[in-house]
């Protein structure tokens, strides 16, 4: 897999100069002497004298102008300065910066309604661009310094990972190297590593040579460049763009790392390890596929010629620590009572359906949810990519495999819900309902499989309904529309809308009970909901989770479990 490549090695980044972007304070001599009063004033002032108001009027526009330009500079500094740590803002060159500050003043002016001028826009853009600068360099007075030191250090590392890698694979036997351990194996590299440098006279200090071991059995073991931010827990989703661009996410904000590719090839190498470990492929015949990493991460590759800026990789981590509803409730995202209904919902054994966009934790919420499942419950569970962490023992884990190269053998998730019915389960859980598959869970769920929960992509409970039912005509089964929101009204009993609000943090925005039918119509009930209130002054969204005070319908359910008592004091808690 590896071999000798020659890579043009990457400029630096340029160092930034704030001063000569800085609008003087002061104007010079020269500069009031050339203001001094012309003929051209005076015919302005007799112009004025006509029509006072008029230039009243003229001056007032063009000081609200002003003000409301200063406005929206002032605002699109502070979210900028909200969006990129400092380190990193000046850690990227000038062009990237300015591209962030074009794009959030784009954001801000929409949101605002204020339309902005093409060469007023320039003009913002420049001065935003250069105070977000001098801000950053402010609060962090030497990370510019250290961005160049470690820009000149990973230059210099991957300098000599380019002329050691290729000798080392020549001196060591790659399929035993897989086989040991990796503190044997970082041993016996170090001793090589420490010989080729000699020979080719490069002079690294001992962290430096440390540093350059770690790239080499990254590269040779896992994931190279990628494995940093695998380990960092703060990095919850990573997106390749390309070999030089490498987005994360921390706190549900969008920022770019310093991790880079030697080129194309590099990540293609990457994105084979992955989906190979699978019994997957990724080339020109399946350039996209869904994998998952050894610790149940989900990942999606795509690769030209359908990714036009080449190999793509994105990569949803799964948190060490797991998340459980005391977890949701101390992070503010659910509040007390509704984790109580949620618990109460998934013991009594309710059908139900986590909704929400992407990104936004419906998995994490039905990791929550199996917990309350019984250790004594069969559990079969049904995926494209198996993500789902049960801790329950008896648990069986299914995923779809695609067609091979001759375009047979594909097994669908329809199949596996079709055969895991066969298999004696007391809940299915479904990792996303897509498609047809939506017929046979819905008829699962009113045959006796009580307790069995699914996601699906959607706005809110009432459009998670209608899609559920727009993918039973998927099925190629004609049912009259009656029969279908029957079943369903039947079938779901609770629907749980996860949303990831704008300030990164994620919700449950509304718990909502499916009452039954009327006429033609699902009939619904909000047991709970997230009301926005405002903002506070470190961007963090206010608001509160209010209880509708209405008596659930699945209250004779949480009765034959025990639960009603419990039920009735958590929607009093809600109300109180």
């Amino acid at each position: 897999m590896f071999g000798r490549r020659k890579t043009d090695k990457q400029p630096e980044a340029p160092v930034l100069d704030l001063h000569k972007y800085r609008e003087p304070e002061k104007a010079d001599a020269k500069t009031l002497e050339a203001r001094k009063p012309c003929a051209a004033d005076d015919v302005t002032e007799q112009a004025e004298a006509v029509l006072p108001e008029a230039a009243e009027t003229t001056e007032a526009t063009a000081e609200s102008n002003d003000d409301l330009h200063e406005r929206l500079a002032r605002m699109t500094v502070e979210k900028c300065l909200k969006t990129m740590k400092p380190e990193a803002i000046l850690s990227v060159s000038r062009e990237e910066a300015a591209t962030l500050v074009e794009n959030l003043l784009e954001e801000i002016a929409m949101k605002e309604g204020l339309s902005v001028s093409g060469e007023d826009r320039r003009d913002l853009v420049t001065v935003g661009l250069n105070e977000v600068l001098f801000e950053a360099k402010r609060i962090v007075p030497n990370a510019e310094g250290a961005a160049n030191a470690a820009r000149k250090t990973r230059s210099t590392l991957d300098s000599a990972k380019e002329s050691v890698h290729p000798i080392l694979l020549e001196r060591i036997d790659i399929a035993k190297a897989l086989e040991m351990p990796r503190s044997d194996l970082a041993a016996q590299i170090t001793e090589v590593v420490d010989e080729i440098l000699a020979e080719k006279q490069i002079q690294l200090n001992q962290m430096e040579q440390r540093d350059l071991v770690t790239l080499l059995l990254n590269d040779m073991l896992g994931l190279g460049p990628l494995e940093p931010l695998l380990a960092d827990e703060a990095v919850t989703d990573i997106m390749v763009n390309g070999a030089k661009q490498v987005y994360v996410e921390r706190g549900g904000k969008l920022e770019l790392s310093g991790v880079t590719f030697r080129d194309d090839s590099h990540v293609m190498n990457i994105a084979t390890r992955i989906v190979s470990r699978i019994g997957r492929r990724v080339d020109e015949s399946t350039p996209l596929v869904d994998a998952r990493l050894e610790d149940g991460s989900r990942v999606n590759v795509i690769i030209p010629p359908l990714a036009i800026d080449g190999p793509s990789i994105s990569i949803r981590k799964f948190s060490t620590k797991k998340i459980t509803f005391e977890v949701m409730e101390k992070q503010g995202n659910i509040s007390p009572a509704m984790g109580k209904v949620l618990r109460i919902a998934a013991r009594a054994r309710l059908n139900i359906l986590i909704s929400g966009g992407t990104g936004s934790g419906k998995t994490t919420m039905l990791n929550a949810l199996s917990r309350m499942i019984d250790p004594g419950e069969r559990i079969c569970t049904i995926e494209d990519a198996a993500e789902l962490q049960l801790q329950q023992p008896h648990v069986v884990r299914l995923e779809t495999r695609p067609p091979n190269l001759e375009g047979k053998g594909e097994i669908t998730m329809r199949d596996l819900l079709k055969n895991t019915l066969r298999m004696r389960p007391d809940r299915i859980i479904l990792g996303e309902i897509r498609g047809a598959e939506a017929l046979d869970m819905l008829q699962a769920m009113n045959t006796g499989h009580d307790g069995s929960m699914c996601t699906i992509h959607a706005n809110n409970p009432r459009e998670a309904l209608t899609r559920l039912e727009n993918m039973v005509a998927m099925a190629g089964v004609k049912l009259p529309h009656e029969a279908v929101r029957s079943q369903i009204a039947n079938a779901v009993h609770m629907v749980v809308q996860v949303s990831r609000m704008r300030d990164g943090v994620r919700r449950v925005s509304k718990i909502t009970e499916v009452v039954g039918m009327e006429g033609e119509i699902v009939t619904t009930q909000d047991l709970f909901t997230y009301e926005f209130t405002g903002e506070d002054a470190e961007g963090r969204l206010t608001g509160e989770f209010r209880c509708s005070g209405l008596r659930p319908v699945f209250m004779s359910h949480a009765d034959y479990y025990g639960l009603g008592k419990a039920l009735m004091q958590a929607m009093s808690e809600g109300t109180s």
